[in-house]
C-alpha cells in the first residue's frame, strides 16, 4: 500500500456536511485536499475506511440510499487500485438513527428497566435493520457513569451506578453484534464527570475514581460483551486530552484490558488538539498526537489524517509504523465484517425496507412499559370510573418529539426539516388515552381555543371524555395559557399534566448534546403551570416526560398542595404514549426503578448514592445534598416484601458469596419487584461508599404469590483500587441486604422507612416510601487478593 492509501483507510468521509448533528461541524472543514467541491470518485481515489452517517445525517429514503450504497461500494471495488469496500457507521443510540427507523427509549430508561435481557433484544433488532442497510458499525452504547445532572448528555446515560451501566451496556452490545454490526463503546473515558456538568470540560478525577467508577462498565462490555470498537472522550483528565492520552488508548485499552479492536476518533476530537484544547500546534501536530495514543480511525473526516499526516510521516516526524499499525487494525476489522470478500455488494440492494416492523414496535413499547417510574401515588391511578371528564393538559402532552431523545433522528437531525413528517407512527400521550380508556372514551377533543387534538379513534357512544389544553410551552415565559389549563382542570374530574424536556443538540432543546443546565428546575414556567393545575384541588396526576431528573421535591414533598401521583419517564420513544397511557389506566403495572437519583437542587451535584461517609448530610455541614428520591426508588401498584435473608456467614477473598431472599407480592394485583441487593465494606484501606448495588433481579409476582431469589456473588464486587493502585479485595467484614432502593437501610437509620434524615438547617426530614432486611455480616477471610481479568464479574441470579 502506498502511504496514501494507507492513510485513506484512516478517515472516514461525510457526504452531507452541512448539517448540525456534531459540535463545531460548520467551522470545521470537508476533511479533503480536494476540498468541498471535489467529486466522490476524486475523494477515494486511493480508497476511504469509512462513510459517515449515509442514512442519519438527512432525511433519504431507504430504499434509494441502499440502492445508491450498493453501487458505491462496487464503484470503490471497481475503481481503486485495492478495491477495499468502505465500512459504513451510524448512530444507534435510540435506535437506528436514520428517517423512518424506529426509535426506542434513551439508554436513561434502559437503566430504569433494570432489564438487560430485554434491551439485548432490543439492540439485536436494531443491529438487523442496520445490517440490512449495508451498515457495519454503530456509534453505541454510551457507557459513561453519570455524576451530574446538568450535563445535558445525561439522557444517553444508563445511569449512576458502574455496574447497571455495565450490565445493561453490555446486554446492548451482544444484541447489536449478533447481527453482525460492531459496537462502539463511548465515551473512554471520564467524559461524563467534566467540571459542573459542562459538556467537554475538563475532568478532575484521580486514578482511584477513574479506575473505580468510569472503567468498570468498559471493562464488562469488552470483557464480557466482546466489543469490538472504543471511541474516545472529548474531554480531559487532569490536563491531559483524552484523544492524545496514550496511558489511557494504549496502556490501560490495549496493554491491561487487551481490545484488540478499533479505536475511533469522536467527531473532529483530533482537530479539537489544535482549536479546541490547544495542545497541538496545527492539524499534522494533532494527526501525530491522536495517532501515536492510540486512535486508529479519524471521525467523521480526515482533517489531520490525510495531508497533514503524511506530511509529517515523508518528512521523519512521524514513523510510519504507527500508521501501519492502525491500518492493520483497520483491515483486520473490514475482514471480519466481511468486507475484503470477493462477492460482498455484488448481491441486488434490498428493497421494500421496514424499518419500523411490528416486532420493532412491540419491544419499543415493552422496554418503555418496564422503564416507566412511579414517585408517588395517593390512590388516583390506576384511573378509575367515575373519572369520566379528563383534562390533558402540558407541553408534552401532545408533541411526538417529546417521547424521544437527543440522538432519536427526530430530535438529532429533523429538527431542520421541519416540513417532514417523521415517517413512522408514535402516539402522543393524548393519542394513546383513548385505546387504554376503551369503551369509557366518548370524546376527544381540544379546549375552546386549544390546539386540535387527536381524533377520537374507537370512542364508544357513551363513557369518558378527554379535552386538551398545552398551557404553555416547554420554554420562554408566556403563561397566556395558562387559564385555559386552569379553567379546564376545574371542571374535569381529573388532570393528567404532561411536563418535560425537548431533546436537541447545542442550544436546540433543554436537554441533549450541548445543552447543560445550571438549573435542575423545570425548563421555562412548566413548574408555575403544575401549581396552577394542582391548586384547582382537581386530582393531578403529573407525568415528567424529561432527559434528565429534575429537583421536584416541592411536588414530591412540598408543605403545599401536590399532585396525586407523579410519574417519570426518561424520553421512552415511540412506544411511550401507549406504555404511559397502559400505565395510568391499570392496563400495565409500574415496575420501572430510578436508575439516577432524583436531586434535591442543582447546587446540591454533583452527587451519587455511592458516596463515602463525609460525601452524604452529616453534622459538620449545615447543607443537604440528600436526594429526593433514591437510586433504585419506584413504587407499584401492588406491594411487596423482602424476608428470610440466607447470606454465607463467611467467603474468601476471591471467592464467590451466596444469597438467598424471598420476595412476597403482598397486595391485590400483580407486579414485578426489581429486588435489589445491596452491600457495605464496613473498613476498608481507603474510604468505601455507605452502599452499593452488588446485584439486582426482576421478579415477577402474581397476587401472594413469594418467590425465592438466589444471588452469586463475586467477592469482587466490594474489590476496590488500593493505595499502591491495584484492584484488590481485601480481608475484613462486609455487609449484605435486600432493599428497596439504595436509601432504605443506612447506617444509623430505620431499616423500615427511607432512613432519610436531613441535618442543620436544611430541608424538613421527610420518610421515603421503602423497606429492607437486616444486614447480614460477611467475614471475607485470606490475604488481600488481587482481582483478574479473568475473574467473574457478574453476579447470577436464579429462582430456587
Amino acid at each position: 500500500m502506498t502511504l496514501e492509501e494507507k492513510t485513506a483507510q484512516l478517515v472516514g468521509y461525510w457526504l452531507d456536511q452541512n448539517g448540525l448533528v456534531a459540535p463545531m461541524q460548520g467551522e470545521m472543514t470537508s476533511g479533503t485536499p480536494e476540498g468541498p467541491t471535489a467529486t466522490l470518485a476524486e475523494v477515494t481515489r486511493d480508497g476511504l475506511g469509512q462513510f459517515t452517517r449515509v442514512y442519519g445525517t438527512r432525511p433519504v429514503e431507504p430504499d434509494e440510499r441502499a440502492a445508491w450504497l450498493w453501487d458505491e461500494q462496487r464503484r470503490l471495488k471497481r475503481e481503486t487500485r485495492l478495491g477495499i469496500p468502505a465500512l459504513v457507521h451510524e448512530e444507534c443510540l435510540t435506535g437506528l438513527a436514520a428517517w423512518k427507523a424506529a426509535t426506542f427509549p434513551t439508554p436513561l430508561a434502559w437503566g430504569a428497566a433494570f432489564d438487560p435481557e430485554l434491551v439485548e433484544q432490543v439492540g439485536a433488532v436494531i443491529g438487523r435493520s442496520m445490517r440490512q442497510l449495508g451498515v457495519h458499525q454503530g456509534l453505541a452504547p454510551v457507557l459513561d457513569v453519570i455524576r451530574d445532572p446538568r450535563w445535558g448528555r445525561v439522557d444517553e446515560c444508563i445511569g449512576e451506578d458502574p455496574y447497571l451501566v455495565g450490565t445493561v451496556g453490555t446486554a446492548y452490545v451482544k444484541g447489536l453484534q449478533s447481527a453482525g454490526v460492531d459496537a462502539t463503546l463511548k465515551h473512554f473515558l471520564g467524559y461524563s464527570a467534566s467540571q459542573a456538568g459542562r459538556n467537554h470540560a475538563p475532568v478532575h478525577a484521580g486514578p482511584r475514581e477513574v479506575a473505580d467508577v468510569y472503567l468498570p462498565p468498559f471493562e464488562m462490555a469488552l470483557l464480557d460483551g466482546g466489543a469490538r470498537s472504543v471511541m474516545n472522550s472529548y474531554a480531559e483528565v487532569d490536563g491531559v486530552p483524552v484523544a492524545a492520552n496514550g496511558a489511557l488508548l494504549t496502556d490501560l485499552l490495549r496493554d491491561r484490558l487487551g481490545f484488540d479492536g478499533t479505536v475511533v476518533a469522536d467527531y473532529f476530537s483530533v482537530a479539537f488538539l489544535e482549536v479546541m484544547h490547544g495542545i497541538a500546534t496545527d492539524r499534522g501536530d494533532a494527526a501525530a498526537m491522536a495517532l501515536e495514543a492510540g486512535i486508529d480511525v479519524e471521525l467523521p473526516t480526515g482533517d489531520a489524517y490525510l495531508a497533514p499526516l503524511v506530511e509529517r510521516v515523508r518528512s521523519g516526524a512521524v514513523d510510519e509504523a504507527l500508521v501501519d499499525r492502525a491500518v492493520l487494525r483497520v483491515l483486520r476489522q473490514k475482514e471480519r465484517l466481511g468486507l475484503l470478500d470477493p462477492d460482498v455488494f455484488e448481491d441486488d440492494a434490498p428493497t421494500g425496507v421496514d424499518l419500523d416492523t411490528v416486532e420493532h414496535q412491540d419491544l419499543a413499547r415493552r422496554l418503555a412499559a418496564r422503564s416507566l417510574v412511579l414517585l408517588a401515588n395517593d390512590g388516583v391511578l390506576p384511573l378509575q370510573a367515575p373519572a369520566d371528564r379528563i383534562a390533558v393538559i402540558g407541553p408534552n402532552a401532545h408533541r411526538a418529539e417529546a417521547l424521544q431523545g437527543c440522538y432519536s433522528f427526530a430530535n438529532h437531525v429533523l429538527a431542520t426539516h421541519p416540513d417532514l413528517p417523521l415517517g413512522f407512527s408514535i402516539p402522543t400521550v393524548l393519542e394513546a388515552l383513548p385505546g387504554a380508556l376503551a369503551g369509557r372514551v366518548a370524546e376527544v377533543g381540544a379546549a375552546a381555543g386549544a390546539a386540535a387534538a387527536a381524533p377520537a379513534a374507537g370512542a364508544s357512544a357513551s363513557g369518558a371524555a378527554l379535552r386538551f389544553a398545552p398551557g404553555c410551552a416547554v420554554t420562554g415565559d408566556d403563561r397566556s395559557g395558562f387559564d385555559e389549563a386552569v379553567a379546564l382542570a376545574t371542571v374535569s374530574d381529573v388532570a393528567v399534566l404532561v411536563v418535560g424536556d425537548q431533546a436537541g443538540l447545542f442550544g436546540r432543546g433543554t436537554v441533549g448534546e450541548g445543552n447543560d443546565s445550571e438549573s435542575l428546575e423545570l425548563p421555562g414556567v412548566q413548574r408555575d403551570l403544575v401549581e396552577a393545575v394542582v391548586a384547582t384541588g382537581t386530582p393531578t396526576v403529573l407525568v415528567l416526560l424529561t432527559g434528565r431528573p429534575y429537583a421536584i421535591g416541592w411536588a414530591l414533598d412540598g408543605p403545599g398542595d401536590r399532585p396525586a401521583a407523579i410519574v417519570q419517564a426518561f424520553f421512552p420513544g415511540e412506544g411511550g404514549g401507549l406504555a404511559i397511557a397502559d400505565l395510568l389506566t391499570g392496563a400495565a403495572e409500574p415496575s420501572g426503578r430510578l436508575p439516577v437519583s432524583l436531586p434535591r437542587s442543582a447546587g446540591a451535584q454533583p452527587y451519587t448514592y455511592l458516596h463515602p461517609r463525609l460525601g452524604g448530610p452529616s453534622d459538620v455541614t449545615a447543607t443537604d445534598s440528600t436526594p429526593v428520591r433514591p437510586f433504585g426508588f419506584g413504587l407499584s401498584y401492588t406491594t411487596f416484601v423482602h424476608e428470610d435473608l440466607v447470606v454465607d456467614t463467611s467467603v474468601t477473598t476471591d471467592g464467590t458469596l451466596a444469597a438467598e431472599v424471598t420476595v412476597r407480592n403482598t397486595g391485590a394485583r400483580p407486579g414485578e419487584d426489581v429486588v435489589q441487593l445491596y452491600g457495605h465494606d464496613v473498613a476498608a484501606s481507603v474510604t468505601r461508599p455507605v452502599v452499593q448495588l452488588l446485584g439486582y433481579a426482576r421478579v415477577a409476582l402474581g397476587p401472594g404469590e413469594s418467590a425465592r431469589v438466589h444471588f452469586a456473588v463475586p467477592v469482587q464486587r466490594f474489590a476496590f483500587t488500593d493505595r499502591h493502585l491495584r484492584k484488590v479485595v481485601e480481608p475484613g467484614d462486609v455487609e449484605v441486604w435486600v432493599a428497596s432502593h439504595a436509601a432504605a437501610s443506612r447506617p444509623g437509620g430505620p431499616l423500615d422507612s427511607g432512613g432519610i434524615v436531613a441535618v442543620g438547617d436544611g430541608p424538613a426530614a421527610v420518610d421515603v416510601p421503602g423497606s429492607a432486611t437486616e444486614r447480614a455480616t460477611v467475614a471475607v477471610t485470606g490475604p488481600v487478593h488481587e482481582v483478574a481479568l479473568s475473574e467473574p464479574r457478574i453476579v447470577e441470579w436464579s429462582l430456587v
